[in-house]
């Protein structure tokens, strides 16, 4: 026993001393002798030596368990010493052990390599002798455990400690970490702050390296972000490195870059993080730029971000960059022993299509790993060349490469790229052979193999019989019957994803979301938007792009609009999709706007970004302005892209600017139906109605594949040039096609049937469609009103209402000239009127113009101009020129005048205007005005368009002007006309002399000069056409009352059905009777 009068002695923590201090005589009262003590080759405490002896404690253990321990110790095993002898020991002397025996025991526990159970009886012992509360001894015992893997024991040693040291904290969260129980990590920190110890740097490096996995919820990270900053450690690279990474991972990438940026001091683990950040996130320009800058700055590049900046060339397919980067690696000596610098290289190049060169980086590689052999096997197979990827796959077997899972994968990947499906399920037999299906990356590779290959039976079969329960596998169901279009079953593997408690990721809801805005299930759309919003992805940059391009294309431009303006990243898909929505929807200068605000903000549009825009100059003929992003497209790196290509046809085309349209559209190398139609589409709005015939016609001969839209947009044309034998052909072409019942293609069908004089015709295919639409009503009630027929367009207007139909603009144009036709003054008034009472619409000029020709051609004229100056809009030109026909109709000189002054300062240069103001000071007698007029004319350099019709006659269109000779048949033509002039006399016509000239003008003048162009237009038909054959007259300008008066008498004389479609209307001759009945 100890006296206590014995002194107090300092010692080492970890030294001998104390017990040979206390213990002099011990040695001498062991029976054993220490003679020969070489032998002994185990020391249980490394460095720690007796200091009053050359012997270590693990001697004394020796000796001690063979001379002096009872039977029952001796049966232990001699192989396994441990410190537990001389703790018996200890014991039968009567001596206390204290922690710090217990701490040298637990070290040799360590060190020495003994075994498990022997640390859990020292557990024991310690809980036995009240040693539990040591913190120094705790610290140990948890150190124990963590070494033996026993991870619970160790968090039950580390609760129940009285004191909890940083170093503790640091060292169970770690483990955490490395066992991948990222879910626990939250938890403890959270305790350990609600203990208020502080954490240092090395904590929150570890418990930001326990966030990844998508484990911990995001909002977790941003709270550690906060009091990262608020302890001063922002500018730490040791905590800011796996910080940058989160966010990368999680889609914050200007968080991630303002992290970076606040770093005082970056290294190399700093730009890995950052360059692989963002070539991950799909930003592999700006990877690229970075490492400029780093190589600028002067740091060295590692093998890794060599590695990341290849793949980043790879995947944006800068790969001359990719080959600069090559003689950067040689220059700086990388051997070829650095795999994945290499195995990156030879990514490059099989992606570039430079096999060459991809063979022999792989050949020059000292050692290959099956990366490398993936690499290449990869590249052969997406090139096509499978049966060289095949024997790549056999040389890895001969170069003791066992291929691994992730061969398999690259090469199913491979055969999904290139749909094939028989290479791919071989490779899928040998995947079950070598028992590697089960594996999570094979599984991914063999669904995405038959959603690919469109096999979607065989993709749902397999997705049963897995076993594996991830959000991927469930995506790629997704993707699968989002490619069918499948929206119930679609909805039916989300609802069942959702039972099973798998949790949507960023990419579930996009699959869904696209399916809905192709089919244009909206509603169903809006439901997904609530979950996606209850699951917080509402500010991601992927779900909110396609958010916004779903509302974008089904015209809620302001839904769209509120979601991208919340966005917190400037993510370029968002802002093109935007840009396309509003010029999908006809708001080309909002579009042209973003696309110029998204400019200013430094952002770098994509491919679709500057077709969007081009496409929106199109929609507004802004030449200049789609000019300057040509160039900048150009710039850019797109002047190979199709769909820029495309847009630069369609906006050279409708500007009319002919030949910049074809050189846009021969610099596309690989033409598809959209360019043809961007072509023929462009020309026909822009006027050139021959040229898109010609385009439509090569388009049929180059066997290119047509659709609705191309004959769309060639029956306009058709209807435009009032070509109906071609209109018909192409009609017939669209019946073989199927694409008769498409209500786009009907409606222009209508059109043209109306515009050729064919109301019949019109009518039918009208009362034949399946489904008809507004524009279907309104090109009808518009034919009806063009024929004079406005009756039947004012019935077929109310039918249209009575299906609930709403009318918009166009309908009211039609409604109203249908009344100006028919002279139904009243009616057209009140029509007029429920523009804003009943269906709230804003009239616009076209409709005043409407209203003015209403009362013009009953005679209205006071009315007339009284409702043009009480218009709330400012009258245009079209107004004021519709007031002065009437006028001119009616001989009114004081309104004539008046609409003819405000016409003239509107348009100078007009010649209608002067034309309409010569004829009616001539036809009132008035010679000296209609001089001036004319003089004022020539003034100004206005030349008058001369007055032309045409008639087509076996497939030839011939065209007349005034006192045409030039005309083959002019002879006999003009024979014709004396012959019908005289049997119309008999009839009763009488020549209503030319009112526009002077009678000493007409004196001076051959009486075939004043032979109008349509007489002779007829006179030819009837000479040309058989008898049952209809004759189809156009012409440029209004028919006067003369010639609308002889073709009257002509058609009875005739017996022949006459179709004259003039600038203002159609007039059906028929037995001496005008449909117009001589009011037009």
């Amino acid at each position: 026993m100890l006296s206590r009068h014995q002194p107090m002695l300092s010692f080492s923590p970890f030294s001998l001393r104390p017990f040979f201090s206390i213990f002099p005589n011990f040695y001498s009262q062991l029976p054993c002798k220490f003679n020969h003590l070489n032998f002994l080759t185990k020391p249980i405490f490394n460095n720690h030596k007796l200091l009053s002896a050359n012997l270590s404690f693990s001697a004394l253990h020796y000796a001690h368990s063979n001379d002096e321990l009872p039977e029952k110790a001796n049966e232990r095993d001699d192989a396994n010493a441990s410190g537990f002898s001389f703790l018996y020991l200890m014991e039968q002397r009567g001596v206390r052990a204290n922690s710090q025996t217990f701490l040298w025991l637990l070290d040799d526990c360590l060190n020495s390599g003994s075994s498990f159970s022997d640390g859990l009886k020292l557990h024991g012992k310690i809980l036995k002798m009240g040693f539990v509360d040591e913190v120094v001894l705790c610290e140990r015992l948890m150190e124990f455990y963590l070494a033996f893997g026993d991870l619970n024991c160790a968090v039950k040693v580390f609760d129940e400690m009285p004191v909890r040291t940083l170093s503790c904290w640091n060292r169970i969260l770690e483990r955490l970490v490395v066992e991948r129980l990222m879910g626990r990590v939250p938890g403890l920190f959270q305790r350990m702050i609600k203990e208020k110890v502080e954490p240092n740097e090395k904590i929150f490096s570890v418990v930001l390296r326990g966030c990844s996995g998508n484990v911990v919820p995001f909002h977790f990270v941003e709270q550690i972000h906060a009091m990262i900053v608020t302890r001063g450690f922002e500018s730490s690279p040791f905590i800011c490195n796996p910080l940058i990474d989160l966010y990368f991972k999680n889609g914050f990438l200007n968080s991630a870059k303002k992290v970076f940026g606040n770093l005082r001091a970056r290294d190399s683990v700093s730009w890995v993080a950052m360059i692989s950040g963002l070539s991950q996130n799909g930003y592999q320009e700006e990877a690229m730029l970075l490492f400029c800058q780093m190589h600028t700055s002067g740091i060295c590049p590692t093998p890794y971000i060599f590695s990341s900046v290849l793949s980043a060339c790879t995947k944006v397919e800068f790969f001359k960059l990719g080959k600069q980067l090559h003689g950067l690696i040689l220059k700086q000596g990388f051997s070829s022993e650095t795999y994945s610098v290499y195995n990156a290289l030879v990514t490059l190049y099989s992606r570039s299509g430079n096999l060459v060169s991809a063979v022999q980086v792989f050949n020059s590689m000292s050692q290959r790993d099956s990366v490398s052999y993936n690499s290449l096997i990869s590249g052969l197979a997406q090139q096509g060349y499978s049966d060289r990827a095949l024997a790549l796959f056999k040389k890895m077997h001969l170069d003791c490469q066992k291929p691994d899972c992730v061969t398999i994968a690259s090469l199913l990947s491979a055969c999904a790229s290139a749909t094939a499906l028989l290479s791919g399920k071989q490779f899928h037999s040998y995947a079950i052979k070598a028992g590697m299906t089960s594996d999570i990356v094979v599984e991914g590779s063999l669904l995405d193999l038959y959603v690919k290959c469109s096999d979607i039976k065989a993709a749902h079969d397999f997705f049963l019989a897995s076993e594996t329960e991830n959000v991927v596998m469930w995506n790629m169901m997704l993707v699968a019957y989002g490619q069918l279009d499948n929206l119930d079953k679609l909805f039916e593997i989300f609802t069942q994803m959702q039972i099973e408690g798998i949790v949507p990721n960023q990419f579930t809801y996009p699959r869904i979301l696209k399916t809905c805005t192709t089919l244009g299930a909206l509603d169903l759309g809006e439901q997904i938007h609530t979950q996606v919003l209850k699951t917080g992805f509402q500010f991601n940059v992927y779900v909110s792009s396609v958010l916004i391009d779903m509302y974008a294309k089904h015209g809620k431009l302001d839904t769209a609009l509120k979601i991208f303006r919340r966005l917190k990243e400037n993510d370029v898909v968002s802002w093109t999709a935007m840009i396309a929505g509003y010029t999908l929807h006809d708001k080309f200068a909002e579009a042209l706007n973003l696309f110029k605000e998204m400019q200013d903000q430094g952002i770098q549009s994509d491919n679709i970004g500057f077709a969007s825009a081009i496409s929106a100059c199109a929609g507004i003929q802004a030449l200049d302005q789609g000019r300057q992003i040509h160039a900048q497209s150009y710039l850019s790196g797109y002047s190979d892209d199709l769909s820029i290509g495309n847009a630069l046809v369609s906006l050279y085309a409708r500007c009319g600017n002919v030949r910049e349209a074809y050189f846009a559209f021969d610099q596309i190398f690989a033409k598809d139906n959209i360019s043809w139609n961007s072509l023929i589409s462009g020309f026909a709005q822009s006027g050139h109605f021959e040229e898109a015939l010609n385009i439509f016609s090569q388009m049929n001969k180059a066997g290119i594949e047509v659709n609705s839209f191309t004959f769309g947009s060639a029956v306009s044309a058709a209807a435009n040039v009032a070509n109906v034998r071609l209109g018909k052909q192409i009609h017939a072409m669209i019946r073989k096609t199927g694409y008769d019942y498409e209500t786009e293609v009907s409606n222009a069908l209508i059109t043209l049937y109306a515009k050729c004089g064919c109301i019949d015709d019109a009518e039918r295919q009208f009362f034949e469609m399946p489904d008809k639409n507004e524009i279907s009503w309104n090109a009808m009630i518009t034919g009806y009103s063009q024929h004079g027929r406005g009756f039947e367009a004012l019935r077929l207007f109310e039918d249209m209402k009575q299906l609930g139909l709403l009318p918009n603009h166009v309908t009211f144009v039609g409604v109203l000239s249908a009344c100006s036709h028919v002279g139904l003054v009243d009616e057209g008034i009140s029509y007029f009127q429920s523009m804003t009472e009943a269906h709230n619409l804003v009239p616009k000029p076209e409709h005043y113009a409407c209203v003015v020709d209403l009362l013009g051609r009953s005679g209205l004229l006071s009315r007339a101009r009284r409702f043009v100056e009480e218009m709330p809009i400012q009258p245009d030109a079209m107004v004021w020129r519709t007031l002065l026909s009437a006028c001119n109709v009616h001989k009114n000189l004081d309104i004539g005048e008046f609409a003819a002054s405000h016409l003239l300062e509107l348009e100078p240069k007009d010649s209608a205007t002067y034309v309409l103001l010569s004829n009616m000071y001539a036809v009132s007698g008035k010679w000296g005005c209609r001089d001036r007029t004319r003089q004022m004319m020539r003034d100004q350099g206005v030349k008058k368009e001369p007055g032309r019709s045409w008639i087509e006659v076996n497939n030839s269109v011939h065209a007349f002007f005034a006192g045409d000779q030039n005309h083959p048949c002019a002879d006999m033509i003009y024979e014709y006309i004396r012959d019908l002039d005289f049997r119309a006399a008999e009839k009763g016509y009488v020549p209503q002399f030319n009112s526009l000239l002077s009678d000493a003008e007409i004196r001076q003048k051959d009486p075939k000069e004043t032979i109008h162009s349509e007489k002779l237009a007829i006179a030819f038909g009837l000479l040309s056409l058989s008898s049952s054959t209809p004759i189809y007259v156009f012409k440029n300008l209004r028919v006067c009352g003369d010639c609308h008066n002889w073709i009257k008498h002509v058609s009875e004389i005739s017996n022949r059905a006459i179709i004259v479609r003039d600038s203002y209307r159609f007039h059906h001759f028929k037995v001496g009777i005008c449909s117009c009945k001589d009011y037009w």
